[in-house]
């Protein structure tokens, strides 16, 4: 992997072909690796690119002490520079779609397009009363959790209350997809996951109504029921949005129905051509 030096850390990130830069961001507690399916079917038209944000991966831990999704989006944008990056096609899982709707929120034309998979808008995906979430806040049990079970046991106790919210199995309908995520959440140092989840929760997501980019939003059949509608809300805030839930497959879509995935955003890549 390549490196890009900041002055707080170092961001490690990939690219492969040439052509239109395609940029992948993935989930909370992923990496950059999570994409591989989506990079071996695009690199032969696309420079396509995917980084390990920080606390994530090869990156891993940096000097900020506290995380949060425009800090991930100022690093996104400082790689764009350091490759000289014009006109974007962002594409962004869990985590990432937060990073990819800051990304538009701040230049709203800027990109060629946006595919966000599992596409969510806060965590938890529900709208809180303003001022209150610092009074509800998860964090303390989070850290006892992780005092306790470290990172892949917290991860496991939150993907429990998932599924008996939702009764689905949420994260992934592929035992094997689901183990090696477990797995990569399971070499996140603790400090670094609560770094992590902090910066998901204190998201306070843009409106994006002043957002032109096409965007393309797509779930898995069993994605919480939440998190789906705040995915139909993203569709519906920009100008030119869609959304596209594939059946069989859980909030890691892409890995869950890799091929299914590829062909709705080469769909959808086509259109950016075509317009």
């Amino acid at each position: 992997m390549a490196a890009l030096e900041l002055d707080d850390g170092t961001i490690h990130y990939e690219t492969t072909g040439d052509g239109q830069p395609l940029v992948f961001v993935h989930g909370g507690w992923m990496d950059g690796t999570a994409w591989q399916p989506q990079v071996e079917h695009f690199a032969d038209e696309y420079r396509t690119i995917t980084l390990d944000v920080r606390g994530h991966g090869n990156t891993g831990a940096t000097d900020a002490d506290q995380y949060s999704i425009e800090l991930f989006t100022d690093d996104l944008e400082a790689l764009f520079s350091h490759l000289e990056v014009e006109r974007p096609i962002c594409c962004g899982l869990s985590l990432g779609s937060m990073v990819v709707q800051e990304y538009l929120d701040r230049h709203p034309d800027r990109a060629a397009g946006a595919i966000l998979g599992g596409a969510v808008r806060s965590m938890p995906p529900v709208e809180l009363p303003t001022g209150m979430k610092p009074f509800w806040s998860p964090l303390p049990a989070v850290s006892a959790s992780l005092s306790m079970t470290g990172s892949a046991g917290t991860f496991q106790s939150m993907l429990q209350s998932i599924q008996a919210t939702t009764g689905q199995r949420w994260l992934s309908v592929d035992s094997a997809v689901r183990a090696e995520a477990i797995d990569t959440v399971g070499d996140i140092p603790s400090a670094e996951y609560r770094k992590i989840f902090d910066a998901l929760y204190r998201y306070d997501p843009p409106e994006l109504t002043g957002v032109e980019t096409p965007t393309l939003v797509v779930h898995g059949e069993q994605e919480a029921p939440l998190v789906k509608r705040q995915g139909a809300q993203i569709a519906a805030a920009v100008a030119n949005g869609a959304r596209v839930e594939l059946a069989n497959s859980g909030h890691l879509v892409n890995q869950d129905r890799p091929r299914a995935f590829n062909a709705t955003a080469a769909d959808f890549l086509d259109s950016l051509s075509a317009a």
